[in-house]
């Protein structure tokens, strides 16, 4: 059995999405219409519409992703419930009275999913994830703070990532495990991280690999040291010898 000293190996299951998800529905709209700061678009009764000139749709639709991404970071927010959004803040602007309909929810999702932001949870595109920051920019990020702290090569279980007391502070503290284990991934098709099996197939964790450009100067220096050890050992060798031979040719 293989041993890690870690505090937490998060069972298979777990790491499959059996997590709960914060939904705009949980969110407090009080507080978010306190704490989030609109755009100008927002108090613009048009913009609730989605206009029929394409020039004018594609900049509206730019905005409305751009909304949706900005809201969801704000409150750190990773699935949407398309009925649910439309009683969101959001979508709903009780101000002025203007509800972004269910139909222009889902073009606007649609724009988000062709962008790289949005992945549909099931056929009916009834519900979804948010990506307002990407898989490959979270790694991005984890990998930046273990370098930084000089943890390559150390070993790590989602929770002490996410939820450990050396990544508080940092932006992907709090991170869902599912996007999380997806950043890892990432980390680990550029060869910058490992995912390492539990011997009962239950869990995982993860090491962090040095940079691979880093890696190989690392080699080809300790080559070239090699090298240069190697000869310096032939040339006093070949000296030794042909000292040796001086010596027998003389007696």
């Amino acid at each position: 059995m293989v041993w890690f000293p870690l505090r937490c190996v998060l069972s298979r299951n777990h790491l499959c999405g059996r997590t709960l998800f914060r939904t705009l529905s949980a969110v407090n709209t009080a507080s978010i219409a306190m704490s989030f700061e609109w755009p100008w678009q927002y108090n613009f009764p048009p913009f609730f519409t989605l206009q029929p000139n394409v020039d004018t749709r594609q900049k509206q639709l730019a905005a409305w992703c751009s909304l949706v991404l900005s809201y969801c970071r704000h409150h750190k927010l990773y699935t949407v419930d398309v009925m649910e959004a439309q009683e969101s803040p959001v979508f709903n602007n009780k101000k002025i009275e203007r509800k972004l309909s269910v139909e222009a929810i889902q073009v606007v999702f649609e724009e988000l999913r062709k962008k790289g932001n949005l992945e549909w949870l099931d056929k009916n595109k009834s519900r979804c994830l948010v990506m307002w920051r990407r898989p490959e920019e979270w790694g991005k990020l984890i990998y930046q703070w273990v370098s930084k702290n000089g943890m390559n090569n150390s070993v790590f279980t989602l929770y002490e990532l996410s939820n450990g007391d050396d990544t508080s502070g940092e932006e992907f503290h709090g991170l869902e495990d599912w996007m999380l284990q997806r950043s890892l991934q990432a980390l680990q098709t550029e060869g910058k991280a490992e995912i390492i099996t539990m011997d009962d197939g239950k869990g995982y964790v993860f090491r962090f690999l040095r940079r691979p450009e880093v890696e190989k100067q690392r080699k080809g220096a300790l080559t070239e040291t090699f090298n240069y050890a190697l000869n310096l050992r032939i040339a006093f060798m070949g000296d030794a010898f042909i000292q040796t031979s001086s010596k027998s040719g003389r007696r």
